[in-house]
């Protein structure tokens, strides 16, 4: 249930959503606010993790000294670092013409952001430590011990563990840091909180650009919903900004909603059949790969049983025949191919099929790989599935969708190419 503080957040900073993991995100920054614990803040880029630090500095007791300093690590070039975060004296390197102070120097009795932490250099690392522990640090080229009180808030969209496991992060660092954390659900699982968004973009953007509001229609909605947006809400802020600008019909059908959207990443991609999906450890680029697939899987079995076929003509090879009529019971009918002009094959000096037309046998057995390519096409494979699933299903997209284990937009799509609809 939401509750009254946390809807007075969200008019207060702009937050758009009614997500449970959205609004958990929220009491617990609000909850760890008063306290000088540390937290970190863990989510995919374009989710939104820069609001939560201010949220936090706003309701601590820290907001009456307004020193709130937000410091993008991984925008700072790895040499220069330790002088923007603790500062330097001067002369202490080359361009050194005065000292500085620092941003934890600046931040003291305030809140310090450090956005992208998982991107600071090891030795870095190790200062941001000692900060941590004792409130203490040195700055470049200086001997004296400084000290600062600072509330520290950090957030990365790095698996920290997996840096940790390759030895890019300070384990000990990590757990300083993760003293509460907040974690932000990526927009994909945030339901109906999509088109929430989009709607508060394009009033947005109308009342900026002073044009009327786009809107989508059904279908475009669907397809808005299902899209898992790897860009988060920064990506869908773009593409409505672009939608709003460069379109002139206000109302935005399907295609035009797909022209602004990207192909989905292979990360997110769907799996057309159920044995070749991410539960068996594969991923593919798109369903053609898959079709591939199919095709290899039945070109082996086609060697397989060739190799069987090959088995079975040596077994019958050193079986003694008496007669020709015998020996040619053991061979299929499909093997032996009459001339035009005889009504039988015609048998060598050893009892056995041979003419221009002969048996085929042992090495003279064609490869059947060959075949398998050039007589199967995928558009036609493609095309065939879509249409039995679209058969099945009387023409609901939706339902047929499901049943190749695609997305409704990778569908509409299709049907769209192969002009099924």
């Amino acid at each position: 249930m939401v509750t009254p503080e946390i809807q007075q957040v969200k008019l207060r900073f702009g937050i758009i959503g009614n997500a449970e993991g959205l609004n958990r995100a929220i009491d617990i920054a609000m909850q760890v606010a008063p306290t000088d614990l540390s937290v970190l803040i863990t989510g995919e880029s374009g989710v939104g993790k820069e609001v939560f630090p201010k949220i936090i500095h706003e309701f601590s007791r820290r907001k009456h000294s307004r020193k709130y300093i937000a410091v993008n690590c991984g925008a700072i070039p790895e040499g220069t670092i330790d002088s923007e975060l603790f500062g330097h004296e001067k002369g202490a390197f080359t361009g050194a013409i005065g000292e500085r102070q620092g941003y934890f120097g600046e931040a003291n009795g305030g809140t310090i952001f450090l956005d992208e932490v998982g991107e600071l250099p090891l030795a870095t690392q190790a200062r941001l430590l000692r900060v941590l522990e004792s409130g203490e640090y040195i700055r470049v080229g200086s001997s004296k011990v400084e000290k600062t009180d600072v509330r520290i808030v950090a957030a990365t969209n790095v698996n920290l563990m997996e840096a940790i496991a390759d030895g890019r992060f300070r384990e000990d660092l990590y757990y300083r840091l993760n003293t509460v954390p907040i974690t932000i659900p990526p927009l994909r699982e945030r339901g109906n909180d999509i088109g929430l968004l989009f709607r508060k973009f394009a009033n947005d953007f109308a009342d900026t650009y002073r044009m009327p509001a786009i809107q989508l229609n059904g279908e475009a909605q669907q397809i808005l919903q299902a899209y898992p947006w790897p860009g988060n809400v920064r990506q869908l802020k773009n593409i409505t900004e672009q939608i709003s600008i460069i379109e002139r019909n206000r109302d935005i059908t399907p295609e035009i909603l797909q022209s602004y959207i990207p192909e989905q990443p292979m990360s997110h991609m769907p799996a057309l059949m159920g044995r070749h999906s991410s539960a068996s450890g594969k991923t593919f680029e798109s369903e053609r790969e898959i079709l591939y697939q199919i095709l290899f899987d039945l070109r082996r079995d086609m060697t397989e049983l060739k190799k069987l076929v090959h088995s079975n003509l040596g077994q019958m090879k050193a079986q003694p025949m008496e007669t020709a009529s015998e020996q040619l019971a053991y061979y299929p009918a499909e093997t032996v191919h009459y001339p035009t002009e005889m009504t039988s094959p015609t048998l060598n000096l050893h009892g056995a099929p041979t003419p221009a037309n002969k048996v085929v046998m042992d090495d003279d057995i064609q490869d059947t790989e060959e075949y398998v390519e050039e007589s199967l096409s995928l558009d036609d494979l493609e095309r065939e599935m879509i249409r039995k699933a679209l058969d099945k299903h009387r023409g609901k997209r939706k339902y047929a969708a499901q049943d190749l284990n695609i997305s409704e937009r990778t569908l509409y799509r299709k049907i769209k190419e192969y002009g099924l609809d």
